[in-house]
């Protein structure tokens, strides 16, 4: 692998902004993400400009974005962990009751699958994750579309486990969302 993986700097809105559009016009886009195309494409450039600036992981961030860069400067793929506390509410209005992460917008473009960048992007996501004190992480959970097998068994490669949570998928409620876990090791 010849990619670097890094966090995302803040003055990269550009870049990020084109990954997730790229990621939002994937064939799986439907059943991964929670956004349409033409929902993103609507977001003024000072949206993802504040949205970059909050995912670039420092002390105290609420959440980290992680992308693979290639050597050309490009970015195959990126992965972002958001930090729920307990006594909170997660964006499916469920309560959370342990401190953890939550990755988000995991994507890698097509013609880098299988190269090992997803492996890599969610590592460097979970070591930042296990590496903040406070709060201290129990584990990191995700969720993946019942219709996305594919997702699923990569994360069950990478050491997620289901849970038995099963929530309606926003975009179409008679469609379900697994949650997948891993503890903090």
């Amino acid at each position: 692998m010849n990619h670097v993986i890094r966090a995302v700097q803040p003055e990269e809105w550009a870049k990020a902004k084109e990954i997730r559009l790229a990621a939002l016009k994937d064939p799986a886009a439907p059943v991964a993400f929670l956004e349409t195309y033409e929902q993103g494409l609507a977001h003024p450039d000072s949206f993802w400009q504040q949205r970059t600036a909050d995912a670039s992981p420092r002390n105290g961030a609420r959440s980290g974005q992680f992308i693979a860069e290639a050597p050309d400067g490009s970015w195959s793929g990126s992965v972002a962990v958001l930090i729920e506390e307990a006594g909170g509410s997660d964006f499916f209005g469920a309560a959370i009751t342990q401190a953890q992460g939550h990755l988000v917008g995991v994507y890698v473009r097509p013609e880098q699958r299988g190269s090992g960048l997803l492996g890599a992007l969610v590592a460097e996501a979970l070591d930042w994750a296990w590496s903040r004190q406070e709060p201290q992480l129990s584990r990191v959970r995700l969720y993946v579309h019942e219709d996305n097998p594919r997702a699923r068994a990569a994360y069950r490669k990478l050491g997620f486990v289901p849970t038995g949570t099963v929530v309606p998928f926003e975009l179409d409620p008679l469609a379900k969302e697994l949650e997948m876990a891993i503890e903090r090791p």
